[in-house]
């Protein structure tokens, strides 16, 4: 590293680029330093795991979103990216949006938080979705969808106010609600008992026999439900709430060994969740058809009759529907169960993904404002599509609408997966933290896989458009997403001096995390 350092307290970094401009990069948000205790011996240690446990579950909450219970399939490509992000964090002590803003040009830096922003808000319109849903169920459709919307304006204000009460209580309410969606959906799949072999062979073996456009399509939003965009920048700013000491590499080292255990018990825990939920559908609806279900809720008394189709068609299973069908076939405490779950799913969301958006805000544009203004704004925009739909069309629009916003986040995640896979890379960034070639090697093919399932996915799009205004629209967008994420490549190799425009040699990342 080049430039002098200078002590500066827990609660702040500094950092210095060319042009002579420090930035303070305290944060709004999760400010709180969590001091890890010294083991009395050398190795490994029980007592310091606890200390770093907590960043890794809010984190998995990515995992169980309303959108992803929806997809529920789980992605290595996820783990290995998330690992990056958290390293990126313990290494530099800045997250993934500081760094961009160190690095990058004004300009694109701006585009690239346009990007995660909007990001950001469709995941939030489907944390209000999960949420609508699951309260209209809990209240036997006394609560009207609109209605499950509006009050999600409420309590999102007041569960964000959590953390003003210790960042350990914040870490052990989120911990409180991923406890009940493991224990919700797993009193579903110990109710259905689905093959245990068949369990284990779809998780080593994947397979889809006749599979068409609308499998396919659901497999592209599974990405995007997996690897939201502005996750990778939230797990980079979570792991900066345990004070570590960045002048001494063996801490560094230490650190991310103990993240990487936490990550990997969180991720494992949201993949036996996700587990169960797949299981459940899959044992007990494949190969029904609607009247097949309409049937045997009409025999239990079901009130939801009336949204239930009556023909021969394969069942189409979605949130709202999911819970209904467990009520016919398993009793209504099934559909009460199945709807805390996807509550508990929601509320947990909806907070990191607030929490994202603030980060993402003070990182690239060295701006914060208030949680009051940050909520406002980000629910106002996600609430307002949502409601329409939720007012004027039936329960099918909305799950229609959570299948697109999940394809969203996949068109998104390069503008995340990129720039972390970049600053990774940089030895002059992470010294001897650099990624591997294999490392590399391997995120450049996850990042063209995705942006192969991408181009697919917008190909089959443009094809069924039915008016040549949609073309010219799809068009504009589709040649500015192209130049930008090119322009984001070739920015990215600037950076690590592998062009001719030797950016990396420009930029000077001086800041220094000193003993206290």
């Amino acid at each position: 590293m080049e430039g002098s350092a200078r002590p500066v307290s827990d609660q702040e970094e500094i950092v210095s680029s060319n042009n002579g401009h420090q930035r303070h990069t305290d944060q709004t948000y999760l400010d709180e330093k969590i001091a890890i205790p010294h083991a009395g011996s050398a190795g490994f240690s029980f007592r310091k795991l606890w200390m770093f446990t907590g960043p890794g579950f809010l984190m998995s909450i990515a995992f169980l979103d309303p959108g992803n219970i929806e997809s529920d399939l789980q992605s290595g490509a996820a783990a290995s990216f998330k690992r990056l992000a958290a390293r990126l964090g313990v290494v530099t002590g800045l997250h993934l949006a500081e760094v961009c803003h160190i690095y990058y040009p004004k300009h694109p830096r701006r585009i690239l938080w346009v990007m995660i922003e909007i990001a950001i808000i469709g995941s939030d319109m489907q944390e209000v979705i999960g949420t609508a849903i699951a309260i209209n169920l809990l209240s036997n459709q006394r609560i009207p969808i609109w209605g499950g919307v509006i009050i999600t304006i409420v309590d999102t204000f007041i569960f964000l106010f959590l953390d003003k009460y210790g960042l350990r209580k914040l870490e052990a309410f989120f911990a409180f609600l991923i406890a009940i969606m493991a224990l919700t959906f797993g009193y579903e799949y110990v109710v259905v008992k689905p093959d245990q072999g068949e369990v284990v062979k779809g998780l080593f073996y994947p397979y889809c026999a006749g599979c068409g456009r609308t499998e396919l399509l659901q497999a592209v939003g599974i990405v995007g439900a997996i690897i939201m965009p502005h996750n990778i920048y939230l797990h980079s700013a979570l792991v900066k709430s345990r004070q570590v000491d960045r002048s001494r590499p063996s801490e560094l080292k230490e650190a991310n060994m103990y993240y990487l255990i936490e990550c990997s018990i969180a991720l494992f825990i949201s993949l036996l969740i996700n587990i169960f939920v797949i299981a459940v559908f899959g044992a007990a609806f494949y190969q029904k058809t609607n009247m097949d279900v309409y049937d045997i809720c009409a025999k239990s008394g079901s009130p939801y009759l009336h949204v239930l189709p009556r023909d021969n068609n394969t069942l189409d299973v979605n949130i709202f529907k999911g819970g209904v069908v467990l009520g016919c076939y398993f009793g209504s405490p099934a559909l009460y169960i199945w709807a805390i779950g996807i509550l508990a799913a929601g509320q947990s969301s909806t907070m990191t993904g607030t929490y994202s958006g603030q980060f993402v805000m003070e990182g690239f544009l060295d701006l914060s404002c208030s949680r009051f203004k940050r909520v406002t704004l980000t629910r106002s925009l996600a609430i307002i599509p949502t409601l329409f739909v939720a007012v004027f069309q039936d329960m099918s629009s909305l799950s229609a609408m959570n299948d697109i916003l999940n394809v969203l986040q996949s068109i998104l995640l390069p503008f995340a997966l990129i720039p972390i896979l970049t600053f990774t890379s940089l030895r002059s960034l992470m010294q001897q933290f650099t990624n591997g070639v294999i490392c590399k090697i391997v995120g450049v093919l996850i990042i063209l896989l995705i942006l192969i399932i991408n181009a697919y996915f917008v190909v089959d799009y443009i094809e069924h458009l039915d008016r040549v205004w949609l073309y010219v629209v799809i068009g504009v967008i589709l040649l500015f997403y192209l130049i930008f994420v090119v322009y984001l490549v070739w920015l990215s190799c600037a950076v690590a001096g592998i062009t001719c425009l030797n950016i990396g040699q420009q930029k000077r990342f001086t800041h220094e995390i000193l003993h206290n």
